[in-house]
């Protein structure tokens, strides 16, 4: 079993290789991927991420990491329409369980014209972006990690998606190890533990 920092070292010379960024050798499947990990290795995560997207800019002119953090998304659209104010003064009266649908319905979630999907996927240079995905555990329950996945398979095909995944995967998203976030099995998991 390797170390987080042994899988961490991976990652960018896989990212970059010419196979990844096309997708060959998945069998026409999509290009998304998972990268899981332990839990309390969060912080650790996101200052990888945020020192590999800078590396790669400085190196690299044909290719960008575009960062996308799910609850940085969230937080953003409900300020944007308005609303970051009255949910919150609605969870500080009613707790937390009475802002779930409501923010959910405000985000359209799982929808056409889901807000989420929408952002991350506004601006992407078909084959020149990767996307990663941040935030799935900041989140959760009101983003769930299978819908942005699922949601995003109709809608980006010419980039590569890596989620940073708080949990386990093994053919299924099992969110800080123990919560099941329903089958997701199209996803490759992008370095091995």
């Amino acid at each position: 079993m390797k170390t987080l920092n042994q899988r961490l070292d991976l990652i960018k010379p896989k990212i970059l290789s010419p196979e990844f960024r096309s997708g060959r050798g998945l069998g026409n499947e999509i290009n998304f991927w998972i990268f899981d990990y332990a839990p309390e290795d969060e912080m650790a995560v996101r200052a990888y991420v945020s020192s590999l997207r800078q590396s790669v800019a400085a190196e690299r002119d044909d290719t960008r990491i575009v960062v996308y953090d799910l609850f940085d998304l969230m937080v953003d659209a409900l300020a944007g329409k308005g609303y970051l104010d009255r949910v919150l003064r609605m969870e500080r009266d009613k707790g937390s369980a009475a802002v779930l649908n409501p923010i959910k319905k405000t985000l359209r979630l799982t929808l056409e014209d889901d807000v989420i999907v929408n952002r991350v996927c506004a601006g992407l240079k078909p084959g020149a972006d990767i996307v990663f995905i941040l935030g799935v555990g900041k989140s959760y329950p009101i983003i769930r990690s299978h819908m942005i996945l699922n949601n995003l398979h109709g809608k980006i095909d010419r980039n590569p998606v890596v989620m940073f995944f708080p949990g386990v995967y093994e053919s299924e998203l099992r969110l800080f190890g123990e919560i099941t976030d329903d089958n997701y099995y199209r996803a490759f998991r992008l370095v091995e533990r």
